[in-house]
């Protein structure tokens, strides 16, 4: 198996560091994380990117969607992600109704995360509507990553997890969006779940880097829920998760026979026992 070193070497991965790859056509490689163990090992194998993502309230809170996870909760995962971390840009989801009232509420939200966490970021959902809420946190000097197209935190609205963006207005809005928070400061904006063909259009008319997530291989870079990528969780298939690994069998092989070794007194063994 051969590694494909990040960009330029880079001892820590910064936001800088990303526009460079970008600049330089090398893609970007994001995962979540959630807890100290799994950030230790993804920062060890040289991810560039882990984001605490929201979606902690599905793979690790067992809720149906992203809105019930509390700002409390992000920060706790975020701390224990950062402990894990040496080398990746660590940046964190601020979750539903932390940030959606008011820019004052968003700041107040997005300081707590960097002061309790020690994260390097946060990611915001929405175009036009929190443009003066993203201007606001970077003028506080808080790095800020977008997210358009399905946004999960908006799914009661949309109805469903469909692709987004087909249609031609929305696709404009989209574009216009992206312009938008590229002017307004944000360092990057995941595209979730749109047609290939407009993150490759809008990808290419930007100057900060794209995220994709089932927006085909054109974004600057590419996300997935790291349990989803292994194989931990199986009952969410749409057709942009790559399985590399099925951990949830192998856990639970492991696990099998961990039982069978305690019923027959073969675990533990005098070399095992003081």
């Amino acid at each position: 198996m051969s590694i494909h070193p990040s960009p330029l070497d880079s001892p820590k991965v910064t936001t800088r560091t990303l526009q460079e790859m970008k600049q330089s056509g090398i893609p970007i490689a994001m995962l979540t994380a959630y807890d100290y163990t799994s950030a230790r090992i993804l920062d060890g194998a040289g991810i560039d990117v882990i984001l605490v993502g929201d979606s902690a309230s599905n793979v690790m809170a067992g809720f149906e969607t992203t809105l019930p996870i509390t700002l409390d909760h992000m920060i706790y995962h975020a701390q224990c992600v950062v402990r894990g971390v040496d080398r990746a840009l660590v940046v964190v989801d601020l979750p539903f109704g932390s940030y959606q009232g008011n820019s004052r509420e968003a700041l107040v939200s997005a300081i707590r995360v960097m002061k309790e966490s020690g994260a390097h970021s946060v990611k915001l959902e929405g175009g036009k509507p929190i443009v003066s809420t993203v201007e606001r946190l970077i003028e506080a000097g808080i790095p800020v990553m977008g997210h358009l197209g399905l946004t999960p935190q908006s799914i009661y609205r949309f109805g469903g997890y469909q692709v987004r963006a087909k249609e031609e207005e929305e696709a404009e809005q989209l574009k216009a969006d992206a312009l938008l928070l590229q002017e307004a400061g944000c360092f990057g904006i995941v595209f979730e779940k749109i047609p290939q063909e407009l993150a490759a259009e809008v990808s290419k008319s930007l100057s900060i880097p794209t995220i994709g997530i089932g927006a085909g291989s054109h974004c600057d870079g590419q996300v997935l829920v790291t349990h989803d990528a292994l194989g931990l969780t199986t009952d969410f298939n749409p057709r942009f998760v790559r399985r590399y690994g099925h951990l949830d069998s192998q856990i639970a092989g492991m696990v099998q026979n961990y039982i069978s070794d305690v019923r027959s007194r073969s675990f533990p063994t005098d070399e095992e026992s003081y």
